[in-house]
C-alpha cells in the first residue's frame, strides 16, 4: 500500500480554500473511489484522470485507489482538481518520483517540479509535493483544459503558504498576476509529470487548450461634451462620481438620462491596486476576464437588459454560485435603465448589496460570498407613456395607471438612493447651447474631491463619502449643526426620513469637497437638499 498528498484549491464564491488531495493505491479489488463531498462534476474525475493517463501511454493502477479530498466536511464542485487528483495517483504509483533527495529533469517547460513527502528541483525549484497547488481540468486527450476563477484560487493558495503553483498554459497568464505566486505552466499530463522529475514515456506537442472566454471588449462610454443642457443632472451626475453616490434620474424619453448614465464610469477615479486585484477575481470567476490586458483597472460597467432574473442580477446557479452583475459591477456602476420596467423582486434583492456592499447566496451545499459595494444608477420615465413630465398636458395616462408605474419602485429602495433628480427634456434653445465640459475636466475635479474626502476620512473604515455612517456624520458636525437647519425642517415636514438626512449629510460634504471647502457651508445644504429631493430650498 503506498499514499502519496499534494494540494488542489476550492473555491466558494470569492473565498478559495487549500484541499489535500490524498491518494492510497492498495492491493485489493482494482477499483477508484472518491470521497470528501464531490459534486457531480468532480466525481466524474475519475473517468478524466483514468482516461488521460492511459492518453500519455502509461498504464492504470490496478489496484484499488482511494481519493479523499480534505477537510472531508468541505463541499467541492468542479473539473479544478484534476491534476491534482491524477498527481497524487501517479505519485503514489511511482511515476513521480517521491524521496527526500534532489531530482533533475532536462526539459520542464517554463521550469517547475518538486516530489512527494520529500523535495525534488528544477531548475533550482526544490519544493514538497505536497506544499504545491494542482489547478486544471483532464482532457481525455492529457491536455491541460483551462477552468474559470484562477485568481482567486491562487491568491488563496499563496495566502495559505503554497506560492507554489501548476496551472494549464491558458490560465498562466492570469495565474501570474498574482503578487507572491511562483506559477508553472503546463499544456499535458506528460508536462506536469516532467515538471515533478517523472519521465513520462509520450509527450506529445499540442496546441494548448483556451478557455472559452466571454470576455468584453473595452466599452467606449462617450464624452460629457456631447450632453447638451442638462445643468442639474450634470451637477448631479458629478457629485454621484465625487462622493461614490447612488444616483436617479427620471424624466421624458429623449432627455439624455441614458446617455448621461453611460458617462458616470469615464469620470470615475482608477481602481486602487487592492481595488484592481477584488473587480479581477470576480470577473475570473465570472469568466468574462480577459487575462491578456492585465488586471482590471478602470470601474466596471454593468447595464442588464429589464427581462434580467434575480439569479442574473445577484448571481446563483445550480452547483458553484456564480457572481451575478451587481457582483461584477463591485467598485463600478450598475445602471437599470428603465427601471421600473424591472420585475419588482430583482429591485428589492438589491436592498442588501447597497446597504453592506456584498451578496450572501445561500444554497443547501453551502453559502457564496460575492462582495458588491457599487454605485447604483436607476433612470425612469415618470408614467408609462413618458410624457408625464412639466405640466403633463401631451400625457395620456391615467393618475392610477401614473401611481402604479412609479409604485413599482419601492419606498424602501428609493430611500436608499442618494441624489434623485428630474431631466428635462431638451428644447432649440438646449440644443444651440455651447458644448459643455468634457469627461476629462469633469473627472479632474472627481479626483480632487476624493483625494480630500480620503484624507479626511484616513483612520475609518471608509475611503469616500457614500459610505460613511450617519451616526459618525452626525457626531461631525454636533457643534454646528445650525448650518444644517433645512434637514430639521425636512426631518420635521416628513419629506426626510432619519436616512434621507444621512444621505444629505453625505451629499454636502461631497459638494464641499468639489469646492475645496473642509466643512459644508448653509449653501451646500441647500444644495444637497435639492440633488436629495428634487425641491429648492
Amino acid at each position: 500500500m503506498s499514499l502519496a498528498t499534494t494540494a488542489a484549491v476550492a473555491l466558494a464564491g470569492l473565498s478559495g480554500h487549500v484541499v489535500e488531495v490524498q491518494a492510497q493505491l492498495a492491493f485489493s479489488v482494482p477499483g477508484f473511489s472518491l470521497v470528501g463531498l464531490p459534486d457531480t462534476a468532480l466525481r466524474e474525475s475519475s473517468d478524466r484522470v483514468r482516461a488521460a493517463v492511459l492518453s500519455t501511454r502509461l498504464p492504470w493502477p490496478n489496484k484499488k485507489i482511494t481519493v479523499n479530498l480534505s477537510p472531508a466536511s468541505l463541499p467541492k464542485a468542479g473539473s479544478a482538481f484534476d491534476v491534482a487528483i491524477a498527481v497524487a495517483v501517479l505519485a503514489g504509483e511511482g511515476v513521480i518520483p517521491i524521496n527526500d533527495g534532489v531530482v533533475t529533469c532536462g526539459d520542464a517547460g517554463d521550469s517547475g517540479g518538486h516530489a512527494g513527502s520529500g523535495s525534488s528541483a528544477v531548475a533550482g525549484w526544490k519544493v514538497r509535493l505536497d506544499r504545491v497547488a494542482h489547478v486544471g481540468e483532464l482532457g481525455l486527450d492529457g491536455r491541460l483544459q483551462p477552468v474559470r476563477g484562477v485568481l482567486p484560487m491562487v491568491v488563496a493558495a499563496v495566502a495559505a503558504g503554497y506560492a507554489d503553483v501548476i496551472v494549464p498554459t491558458a490560465n498562466a497568464d492570469e495565474a501570474r498576476l498574482v503578487p507572491g505566486a511562483r506559477v508553472r505552466s503546463a499544456s499535458t499530463l506528460a508536462d506536469v509529470i516532467a515538471l515533478h522529475g517523472g519521465d513520462p514515456p509520450h509527450r506529445p506537442v499540442v496546441e494548448p487548450a483556451r478557455l472559452p472566454c466571454m470576455a468584453e471588449q473595452p466599452r467606449f462610454h462617450g464624452d460629457l461634451a456631447d450632453v447638451l443642457g442638462q445643468q442639474v443632472p450634470r451637477l448631479a451626475l458629478e457629485v454621484a462620481a465625487a462622493g461614490g453616490h447612488h444616483l436617479m434620474m427620471t424624466g421624458p424619453p429623449g432627455g439624455g438620462k441614458s446617455m448621461l448614465a453611460a458617462r458616470l464610469p469615464g469620470i470615475l477615479p482608477d481602481l486602487t491596486p487592492r481595488e484592481a486585484v477584488e473587480v479581477t477575481a470576480i470577473h475570473s470567476v465570472a469568466g468574462v476576464f480577459d487575462p491578456a490586458g492585465g488586471l482590471i483597472t478602470r470601474p466596471p460597467f454593468e447595464d442588464p437588459h429589464h427581462t434580467a432574473t434575480p439569479a442574473a442580477i445577484v448571481g446563483g446557479g445550480t452547483g458553484i454560485p456564480r457572481p451575478g452583475a451587481a457582483s461584477r459591477a463591485h467598485h463600478g456602476v450598475l445602471l437599470l435603465d428603465e427601471a421600473p420596467e424591472f420585475s419588482p423582486r430583482v429591485l428589492d434583492t438589491l436592498r442588501q448589496p447597497l446597504e453592506q456592499g456584498e451578496l450572501v447566496i445561500q444554497r443547501a451545499g453551502g453559502t457564496a460570498r460575492f462582495p458588491a459595494r457599487f454605485q447604483l444608477v436607476l433612470t425612469a420615465n415618470p408614467c408609462p407613456c413618458g410624457m408625464a413630465s412639466g405640466k403633463g398636458l401631451h400625457c395620456t395616462c391615467t393618475p392610477t395607471a401614473r401611481r402604479r408605474y412609479m409604485s413599482r419602485l419601492s419606498g424602501p429602495l428609493l430611500d436608499r438612493v442618494d441624489i434623485q433628480v428630474e431631466v428635462e427634456a431638451v428644447g432649440r434653445a438646449g440644443m444651440s447651447s455651447k458644448r459643455g465640459e468634457s469627461t476629462a475636466a469633469v473627472a479632474e475635479r472627481v479626483v480632487v474631491a476624493r483625494q480630500a474626502a480620503r484624507k479626511r476620512l484616513d483612520g475609518t473604515p471608509w475611503t469616500y463619502n457614500g459610505q460613511v455612517s450617519g451616526p459618525w456624520l452626525r457626531q461631525r458636525v454636533r457643534h454646528r449643526w445650525q448650518a444644517f437647519a433645512e434637514v430639521d425642517r425636512g426631518l420635521d415636514a416628513g419629506t426626510l426620513s432619519l436616512r434621507g438626512a444621512d444621505r444629505v449629510l453625505r451629499i454636502a460634504y461631497t459638494v464641499a469637497d468639489l469646492a475645496g471647502r473642509p466643512d459644508p457651508s448653509p449653501a451646500d445644504v441647500g444644495l444637497a437638499m435639492m440633488l436629495r429631493t428634487g425641491r429648492m430650498t
